[in-house]
């Protein structure tokens, strides 16, 4: 891979893992040449960029939930410790029983993989198009919601489902403040992008990483980090201010265009 394309592939990770359009169902659609290991060990760079950066605008409530495990007093820093945890926990079940048959969705090139993005888009179109419309509250994220909101982060490991939308959007729709819903987003996300980051990496072979290899590796990590922090920032207010339709238009658009290609090809 070369620097430019590094470079362009850092940048659609950085936007797309917090805006509400999907980032493995759009490096999915761009590498449609597959994805050998080298470009594997790429994405694992990106994703562990887009978690530093969400750790670098919510640096405040991330040193919050670590001093609330740490003091273990039933307070509201404790509290919302344990919500994070609760809602990891149907990701993890699903992450270590199915991860075979996860891998394979994402491994597998071509037509098939092309529809199966493009059916999943369509799916988060849908979603935040119905969460946009849904009335403005000022409820917080109870126990319940956690849970039920990572049941919506389980269903977005398939390639297309947007991981930001759907539990973005599944929050509006269990009545959560539209900012609230956003920090919590991005928030529950964070162990479970490092744990899986690590796990790659410790999979992955770097030994046979030449010097150009090594090089885009760090472009792309450096470009999905400065644009995820901008695109993190900017989420928080697109969601404060009701502006999910249009991620559902675009969502619907690409998904569409996808299922049209793959019927002509399939054809």
């Amino acid at each position: 891979m070369d620097v430019l394309t590094a470079i362009i592939l850092g940048v659609i990770q950085g936007l797309t893992e917090f805006l509400p359009v999907s980032s493995s169902g759009h490096l999915i659609l761009l590498g449609q040449n597959g994805f050998q290991e080298n470009n594997l060990l790429f994405v694992v760079f990106v994703h562990l960029a887009t978690a530093l950066s969400t750790l670098v605008v919510f640096k405040k409530e991330v040193t919050k939930i670590i001093l609330g495990i740490i003091k273990f007093k039933w307070n509201n820093e404790f509290k919302f410790s344990l919500k994070i945890i609760i809602s990891m926990i149907p990701a993890v079940i699903v992450g270590f029983y199915l991860d075979e048959q996860i891998n394979s969705l994402f491994n597998n090139t071509g037509l098939k993989q092309i529809l199966i993005v493009g059916s999943m888009l369509i799916v988060t179109s849908i979603l935040l198009y119905v969460a946009d419309k849904s009335k403005r509250t000022l409820k917080n994220v109870s126990f319940i919601n956690c849970l039920i909101i990572g049941i919506a982060q389980a269903f977005a490991i398939l390639p297309g489902v947007s991981r930001s939308g759907t539990t973005i959007a599944t929050s509006v729709l269990l009545g959560v403040d539209r900012e609230k819903a956003a920090r919590f987003s991005f928030l529950m996300v964070i162990p479970l992008i490092i744990g899986k980051v690590s796990k790659d990496c410790l999979d992955s072979n770097f030994s046979n990483l030449d010097n150009q290899q090594i090089l885009s590796l760090f472009v792309g990590f450096f470009a999905a980090f400065i644009t995820g922090v901008i695109a993190c920032k900017w989420m928080i207010i697109l969601v404060k201010n009701s502006q999910l339709k249009y991620f559902s238009y675009y969502c619907f658009l690409i998904g569409l265009i996808s299922i049209i290609y793959f019927l002509i090809n399939y054809a």
